[in-house]
């Protein structure tokens, strides 16, 4: 049911050090540049990719979510079937985060046997 790799999600202490250094160094595009209450993320892409990077705040995330790793990035993935795969991976015993609504769409998390993160966004 995903159907591809949207995002990486990057942990970062410096949200505009690292646009600078993704578009100023390697040539990357701001594909997007969204704030969300205190929540801001930066997505950067090479001209034309099909997949970005999201630039997210270190320091938030670990506030909204402890449990999660951020020392390593995070991959999202995209499905046109959201309900059902958030409904499998829950029967499958799969931890699994409460659905979230963002400008963007819904996303939820899900987490492997190692507790490494990985998010899902519903994209039609």
């Amino acid at each position: 049911m995903i159907n591809k790799i949207g995002q990486v999600m990057l942990y970062v202490n410096n949200q505009e050090a690292s646009r600078d250094f993704w578009t100023e160094k390697l040539g990357f595009e701001v594909i997007a540049d969204e704030t969300n209450g205190p929540m801001r993320w930066i997505e950067v892409a090479p001209k034309g990719a099909g997949t970005g990077i999201v630039l997210h705040n270190k320091e938030l995330i670990a506030k909204m979510n402890p449990e999660m790793n951020l020392g390593t990035p995070s991959i999202m993935y995209y499905t046109d079937q959201f309900d059902a795969l958030y409904s499998d991976l829950q029967n499958k015993n799969i931890k699994v985060g409460d659905i979230m609504e963002l400008p963007s769409g819904r996303v939820f998390n899900f987490a492997d046997y190692e507790d490494n993160y990985f998010a899902v966004s519903e994209k039609k």
